[in-house]
């Protein structure tokens, strides 16, 4: 079990962080309406404030409290917003002598009165009356005489529909902050499941190929993303680590052939010489398969330890000054023995007299016996290869040619693959060629190779001249 999955990650840094600033903006839009709401009815009520007052309340209506309370009646019958909001006429005892409605206000509290007694001018509350409805009131003093000091008029508008309509905003807001929830959860969800499953299928693959399964593969991942890729990328590992291991099983079954052949002839002849009784004859035959398959075994063992150097990055030149049109006539020379008993015609076209570079002969003369090698391997009685060496500028070009069994052009791409070997049939370790190429590349060379299947290969080695 993961413990700190994906999806966790997911629900406590991503989605949390969302539906929090969802619901900060929601909470905040909603202050913003109730404000600009509660403003609009504050807005209505100062459109009816003291210009309206002071064109009935003046001096001479403030001479004397009956005229006061005669004009505050005239006041509120002739009030044309008696339908929008209530008024209140308040005498200078705070007492309210007369207001729109007509009913008893004797219960009733208002405190914005005594905050516009206090500031001398103008006073606001918002809050709940005797019937508990919410409302929002201003109070206007009323200028002062002799005879009328603490007069005022209070407005008073119901915000009972507001606060319905905002609720109903509010309902809203929430209904659409939970949908953009549930749209976030939904698709983050869809989102997250079309990681979260190719991973697992990646997970559960790599642990099979891990655990030796190499013909596992992930089924084709529908996006073209990074998830795509990696799936790709996986599937292609396990296919070569798969191809990988088939050659490295063929390797060592062909390895296992090739020492054992060696080795059944030596003990073969070695038991057989015991038991010659001195026959000289007996003895000097067996003596020399013996000493043959004995060079044989310590080539392979030396190309086995030339891979291993190569596979560490051990592997090293010893550079000198050397001939390199003798070094390759020596190794065709030494080969031309053989080549005859295979029924293979050698051609040898050498032109330069005599090109020095600074190499390492021994290991050069290790590539070339390779190569020429796998054409007299691959070529047919009476077949021919042919080598020839050219000095191009201030490269040195050997070309090794033979008409033999050719490569096809799937495997050629791999030639030079470690293990790999296009004729299995053909005797050798599927090595040498791997090995070839690194010398030559640790000479700053390469090798090229151009074949066709049933015609034959051609084998380009270029190398550059270090003098």
């Amino acid at each position: 079990m993961v413990k700190n999955s994906i999806v966790k990650r997911w629900i406590v840094t991503v989605l949390s962080s969302i539906i929090i600033i969802i619901i900060a903006f929601s909470i905040v839009l909603c202050v913003i309406l109730r404000l600009h709401y509660y403003n609009a009815a504050r807005l209505t009520l100062e459109s009816r404030s003291t210009d309206v007052v002071l064109s009935y309340f003046n001096q001479t209506s403030l001479s004397s409290e009956e005229q006061f309370i005669k004009t505050a009646r005239t006041f509120v019958e002739n009030y044309a917003d008696k339908s929008v909001m209530e008024v209140w006429i308040i005498d200078t005892n705070g007492e309210v002598i007369v207001s729109s409605t007509g009913f008893s206000v004797k219960n009733e509290k208002y405190p914005d009165y005594n905050y516009a007694k206090a500031e001398g001018k103008f006073g606001e509350w918002i809050g709940k009356n005797s019937n508990n409805e919410k409302i929002i009131a201003q109070t206007y003093m009323l200028p002062q005489s002799d005879v009328i000091t603490s007069a005022a008029v209070r407005y008073i508008v119901s915000l009972q529909d507001i606060d319905r309509q905002l609720t109903f905003i509010y309902i809203i807001v929430a209904l659409v902050a939970l949908f953009i929830i549930l749209l976030v959860i939904t698709s983050g969800a869809f989102f997250i499941r079309s990681i979260i499953n190719p991973v697992k299928k990646i997970n559960e693959t790599a642990d099979r190929i891990a655990n030796g399964d190499f013909d596992v593969s992930i089924e084709k991942y529908k996006y073209n993303d990074e998830i795509g890729q990696l799936c790709e990328t996986i599937n292609h590992m396990a296919h070569e680590i798969n191809e990988s291991e088939q050659l490295k099983n063929e390797f060592i079954s062909t390895v296992s052939h090739e020492l054992r052949t060696p080795l059944t002839a030596i003990k073969g002849w070695g038991e057989t010489i015991r038991s010659s009784d001195g026959d000289k004859e007996i003895t000097e035959k067996g003596i020399n398969v013996i000493v043959n398959e004995s060079e044989r075994l310590t080539e392979l063992v030396e190309e086995l330890l030339d891979f291993s150097r190569m596979e560490n990055g051990k592997m090293s030149l010893k550079i000198s000054r050397i001939d390199i049109v003798k070094e390759l006539s020596d190794v065709i020379e030494a080969i031309q023995e053989r080549a005859e008993r295979e029924n293979i015609e050698i051609i040898s076209d050498i032109s330069a007299g005599h090109i020095y570079t600074n190499a390492d002969g021994n290991r050069l003369k290790q590539v070339f016996v390779n190569v020429i090698d796998n054409g007299i391997k691959y070529s047919k009685k009476g077949g021919f290869v042919k080598i020839s060496l050219k000095r191009l500028s201030n490269n040195i070009q050997i070309t090794v040619e033979d008409n033999g069994c050719g490569i096809s052009k799937n495997d050629l791409p791999k030639i030079k693959q470690k293990f790999f070997k296009a004729n299995n049939s053909a005797r050798g370790s599927g090595i040498g060629l791997a090995v070839s190429d690194e010398i030559i590349a640790l000479h700053n060379g390469e090798i090229d190779i151009q074949s066709t299947l049933g015609e034959g290969t051609v084998v380009t080695i270029n190398l550059p001249i270090n003098i």
